[in-house]
């Protein structure tokens, strides 16, 4: 999978593209010849399970998840009543928060050289 990340002000947009056939729900979607926005996320540094709960309460189901680092939690929830609704939870605490302040500064400080800039993780 290969991930780009750019900031608008506090907004955080990913271009996700899947580089292989293995099971996603990114695949899943684009399979369905859908084009535009595949999730929408929402961020939190202490309230994931909370939050986790209320959208299974609401009939949302997990369709995947993850951790990056040991604060790094996410998952996306669909709701088979509407589909091609996908919410992301993402825990945004210890690296991943910092990693992602990190590219908010870069973007709110872009001089408009070095446009890209790889992160291996």
């Amino acid at each position: 999978m290969s991930i780009a990340l750019a900031n608008s002000g506090d907004m955080q947009l990913e271009l996700i593209q899947p580089l292989n056939d293995a099971p996603s729900l990114y695949r899943d979607f684009l399979q369905t010849g859908a084009q535009g926005i595949q999730h929408l996320a929402y961020w939190t540094e202490d309230k994931f399970d909370e939050w986790k709960a209320q959208l299974v309460s609401e009939g949302f189901e997990e369709g995947h998840a993850g951790r990056i680092g040991s604060q790094g939690r996410f998952a996306h929830y669909i709701n088979r009543v509407f589909p091609g609704t996908v919410i992301e939870i993402s825990e945004t605490s210890g690296a991943k928060g910092d990693r992602f302040k990190q590219i908010r500064a870069a973007a709110r400080d872009w001089d408009g050289s070095q446009p890209i800039r790889k992160i291996v993780v």
